[in-house]
C-alpha cells in the first residue's frame, strides 16, 4: 500500500497471476468474505459450505479474463461493492445448487444491497473492522520502518499503547504504571498514536475507496458505523 497504488492496481496484479497480489488479496479480504457468508448460512444445511464459497469468490475476483479486466473502478461503491457483488452472486449459486436459493436472479458483480438489510449489515461492519485493522497494520508497519532506533522504538511504543488503550481496555494510568513512566507521557504517546492511527486509517480507505470519495470523511463514516455495531 504505497505511492499511488490503490486496490485495484493489487488485485488486477493478483488476477494476472501474482503470487504476492493473490496472498495480500486473501488476507485482506477474507475475514469480511467469511462474516458475511457465516452470517447468511447461521443455523442452516450450508454452514459448512462456508471455506468452499470463499473459494469461489477469489476465483470469482481473480480469475483470467474475468469479469475484473473490465470493472470500472471509478464506479460508485468502488471495491467494496465489487466484492460485495462477488459474495453475494456466490452465495446466491450455492444456495440455488443446493435447492434453497432465496432468489434466482444472479446479481451483477456491483450489487451493493442484499434482500436481508441484516446480512449488508453484516457485510458492512465486517468491512469496517478490516478497514480499520489493516490501518493498525500500517501504523505499526511505518513505526517499524524507522532509521533512528530511538524513533522506531518509541514509535513502536506508541503503537503498543494504542492497543492497550482499545484492546484491553486500560486507562492510561494502569498502562503507565505497568510501563513505569509518567501518566502524562502516556498520555501525550496516546494522544500522538491516535492520529498515528488516524492517518494510517485515511490512506487504507485512499487505497479502497473510488475516485471522489472524500478519504477523511469515509474514514470517520467506517469508526463510526463499526461503534454502532
Amino acid at each position: 500500500m504505497s505511492g499511488e497504488a490503490t486496490c485495484w492496481t493489487e488485485i488486477r496484479e493478483a488476477a494476472d497471476g501474482d503470487a504476492a497480489a493473490r496472498a495480500a488479496f486473501a488476507e485482506r479480504y477474507e475475514p469480511v468474505l467469511r462474516a458475511y457468508l457465516g452470517a447468511r448460512w447461521r443455523g442452516s444445511p450450508l454452514r459448512d459450505s462456508v471455506d468452499d464459497a470463499l473459494q469461489e469468490v477469489f476465483v470469482e475476483c481473480l480469475k483470467e479474463g474475468g469479469v475484473l479486466a473490465s470493472a470500472d473502478a471509478s464506479r460508485a461503491g468502488g471495491f467494496r461493492a465489487f466484492l460485495f457483488g462477488a459474495a453475494l452472486r456466490i452465495a446466491r449459486r450455492t444456495e440455488a445448487g443446493r435447492g434453497g436459493a432465496r432468489e434466482l436472479r444472479l446479481p451483477s458483480l456491483f450489487e451493493v444491497e442484499d434482500g436481508d438489510a441484516h446480512l449488508t449489515r453484516v457485510f458492512d461492519a465486517a468491512w469496517a473492522r478490516a478497514m480499520l485493522q489493516q490501518a493498525a497494520r500500517r501504523q505499526r508497519e511505518r513505526a517499524a520502518e524507522l532509521v533512528d532506533p530511538a524513533r522506531r522504538e518509541r514509535a513502536l511504543a506508541r503503537v503498543s499503547i494504542l492497543a492497550d488503550r482499545f484492546q484491553r481496555g486500560l486507562p492510561v494510568r494502569e498502562i503507565a504504571a505497568e510501563r513505569g513512566v509518567p501518566a502524562k507521557q502516556v498520555q501525550d504517546d496516546y494522544a500522538r498514536a491516535r492520529e498515528e492511527f488516524r492517518a494510517a486509517l485515511i490512506e487504507t480507505v485512499r487505497f479502497h475507496a473510488p475516485s471522489g470519495v472524500d478519504p477523511e470523511a469515509r474514514a470517520a463514516e467506517l469508526v463510526a458505523l463499526l461503534a454502532a455495531s
